[in-house]
């Protein structure tokens, strides 16, 4: 727990730093020095198909394991990678609702943004996909399938980083996301790898607590 307590409080000051003095000059960067780019595009799109992977990987699995009543090797990890994005998702879908972070441009609907309307900021509950641009959905997806991958078979962590690294250089460059949304999603999905690892370490106890048995 230590350690979680510690990231969350890097991961803050990070942010703020980030919110304060580097998103806006990037941003600009982005949209002026880069501009769009096919190859860019494409890196964006790894979070997308292992999003679409993780339903059907844990509905799968955890068919196989409730018949099997456990499992091993390559399909145990890939059932907790799966798990971890899904759970993943969720809470990004809530702190997105809860930050209301305008985008860097504007994307959906003429919604308000720092490059076409000089709105820059955090509209907390604010609601609608116009607000939604912190944390990052593409890096916590991403960092919620490697995280799993990273803790459990560390053998291959240089391995690991390239789908990470490959999807912060796309987001970034296509200007989608500002980088405090890429340290705050980065943060968001490692955290919840780590998490899902350790629940899953933990054995379970059936039946009532020793103090409430009859």
């Amino acid at each position: 727990m230590r350690a979680y307590y510690w990231g969350v409080v890097i991961c803050a000051v990070l942010v703020v730093l980030s919110v304060g003095f580097v998103d806006r000059p990037m941003a600009h960067l982005t949209h002026d020095a880069i501009g769009r780019n096919a190859l860019f595009l494409g890196l964006t799109r790894i979070p997308e198909g292992l999003a679409a992977l993780a339903v059907p990987l844990v509905v799968v699995l955890g068919l196989v394991r409730m018949r099997r009543g456990r499992l091993a090797g390559v399909s145990h990890v890939g059932f907790l990678a799966g798990l971890s994005m899904i759970v993943a998702e969720a809470i990004k879908n809530a702190l997105k609702l809860a930050f209301g972070r305008t985008w860097p441009e504007t994307w959906i609907n003429h919604n308000p943004s720092f490059i076409d309307n000089g709105v820059y900021g955090f509209f907390p509950f604010h609601g609608g996909p116009g607000w939604g641009s912190f944390p990052s959905g593409h890096m916590t997806i991403v960092t919620a399938a490697m995280g799993v991958f990273w803790l459990l078979w560390p053998r291959w962590r240089g391995i690991y980083l390239l789908p990470v690294v490959a999807t912060a250089t796309g987001v970034f460059a296509m200007d989608y996301h500002f980088v405090a949304d890429l340290i705050g999603g980065g943060f968001l999905g490692f955290a919840v790898a780590a998490a899902t690892v350790r629940i899953a370490a933990v054995p379970a106890v059936v039946g009532p607590p020793d103090d409430q048995a009859s």
